[in-house]
């Protein structure tokens, strides 16, 4: 029996919030490349609902054509990038102070993920290796709903994919906290009422994810 919280449910992005952001492998590649800091994620920032990157996240295009239009629109930009090379860059490593606050938050509150990802890699989490996919398989199997953009069709900040995942938790989005780490994803949740946190520092974040649930997060 869940004992009682300050709300009903938890929703979790992945990358950026259960693992390290890619922003820090992208900024390593970029280094490695000798282009300017930030410009993958310029390229993805711009047309953002119709780029490369959404498409993939969607689901609309195969690896090998997101491959192809990233590179055309890194060299529209006068970019030289690898879009396989940054495709490898996705999968971050598993910060375990998160997932001790999974562990403990799911025993008295729902928990969810709502997660843009792709059909790259290994697994929901796009891991490099079949031991790391096994090692973030046994983590999300903790939520009790995992919603994948590149299995739905839907990606954040699209606000319907917060609501089916509340839908398919049960629960009002109004007694729901979101953990992301891009403002942009966190605006859409708070629009419907959710208590939204940007991950930046995961112990903050953990901070912050605290004072809305009530309880502890950290085991003594």
């Amino acid at each position: 029996m869940r004992q009682e919280s300050f709300i009903d449910a938890v929703l979790f992005d992945f990358g950026g919030v259960v693992t390290t952001s890619p922003f820090e492998a992208f900024t390593r590649y970029e280094s490695e490349v000798g282009v300017p800091p930030d410009s993958i994620r310029r390229i993805n920032a711009s047309n953002p609902d119709n780029n490369a990157w959404a498409k993939m996240e969607r689901s609309e295009v195969s690896v090998s054509e997101f491959c192809e239009l990233f590179e055309a629109e890194a060299a529209d930009l006068g970019l030289g990038l690898s879009g396989r090379r940054v495709l490898q860059c996705l999968s971050g490593s598993i910060r375990p102070q998160m997932v001790r606050a999974l562990e403990i938050l799911r025993k008295r509150v729902r928990i969810g993920c709502i997660t843009n990802n792709m059909k790259s890699g290994h697994g929901a989490g796009m891991s490099r290796t079949s031991e790391q996919a096994a090692s973030i398989a046994q983590i999300m199997e903790m939520f009790e709903v995992v919603v994948e953009s590149a299995k739905v069709g839907l990606r954040k900040p699209d606000v319907r994919i917060y609501e089916m995942a509340c839908s398919r938790l049960g629960v009002d989005p109004r007694n729901c906290a979101y953990l992301d780490d891009l403002g942009i994803n966190c605006k859409p949740a708070a629009g419907l009422g959710m208590v939204a946190i940007k991950v930046v520092d995961p112990e903050v974040a953990l901070d912050d994810l605290e004072k809305v649930v009530g309880f502890s997060l950290r085991r003594p």
